[in-house]
């Protein structure tokens, strides 16, 4: 080991975001999304900081409550994890905030240690949609019953291929990338008479993946779709064309990111 390996640091870091003022959580030319940001705040402290890995992309206009990232300090930059969150909080926009630092193994990795993934999506269903929530929620007025919308959700739990729910992202990969994936559960989070989250928990999710997952539920529930559509497209897996609806990316965040506790020092 190079002895500047062996007093640099890694972070950890808790991110939520408003995502509705940017371009995703991926770096883009632009420069206008969560990653791009970020690393710029950070190189505002450590110059020699090149990158900050998240545990995954969230799409454009998606929110996040517990996002996770890590990045490495340079050697012997002596800032420690409540040093990182207040300066970084100093020079984030308003819609970004770092919730919680730590300090890490060298082994861990936002996106290649994480075992779970938690996302809800929430759907206002009464007539008005209230100013105050507009690009937050999915307003389906047509939603009358909550737990006939989890009971088309929960067809998802399992082990599947899921290529179908999901998009291309047409860089290249689309066609040979593993798009096998683990649902552990899905939960209905009532809040009012006429506003619901669907909550789902899975080892990873593509492109897409949850926002198609709840439109093919919304249309189980106001009957334009039946719930055997659902099974016939996940057994069929490539062979069945794509599912054709996806919900909008208003309403969706990222809830956490559960990682082992081996990998925490």
């Amino acid at each position: 080991m190079k002895a500047d390996e062996e007093i640099s640091q890694r972070f950890k870091i808790i991110v939520a975001y408003d995502g509705r003022p940017f371009s995703g959580w991926q770096s883009q030319p632009g420069g206008n999304t969560v990653q791009d940001i970020l690393l710029k705040a950070l190189q505002s402290f450590c110059p020699s900081i090149s990158t900050v890995q998240g545990s995954g992309r969230t799409d454009a206009g998606v929110s996040a409550d517990g996002q996770v990232a890590h990045f490495d300090a340079a050697p012997g930059w002596r800032m420690d994890a409540v040093s990182w969150r207040k300066a970084l909080n100093s020079k984030l926009p308003a819609a970004i905030r770092i919730l919680d630092a730590e300090t890490v193994s060298p082994d861990f990795h936002a996106r290649f240690s994480a075992e779970a993934k938690t996302y809800r999506y929430r759907i206002f269903t009464g007539e008005v949609l209230p100013p105050l929530v507009h690009g937050l929620v999915w307003h389906q007025s047509r939603v009358d019953d909550f737990e006939a919308l989890l009971e088309a959700a929960s067809l998802f739990v399992g082990t599947h291929d899921f290529r179908v729910f999901s998009a291309k992202r047409h860089d290249g990969h689309d066609e040979d990338r593993d798009t096998v994936r683990t649902i552990y559960s899905t939960k209905l989070v009532q809040q009012s008479d006429c506003e619901c989250e669907i909550e789902f928990v899975g080892n990873g999710f593509l492109y897409k993946m949850v926002r198609f997952l709840i439109g093919a539920s919304v249309e189980v529930v106001i009957r334009k779709r039946e719930a055997f559509e659902i099974q016939d497209r996940l057994k069929s897996g490539i062979a069945f064309e794509k599912a054709p609806f996806c919900g909008p990316s208003d309403g969706l965040r990222l809830v956490n990111v559960r990682y082992p506790d081996s990998i925490t020092p």
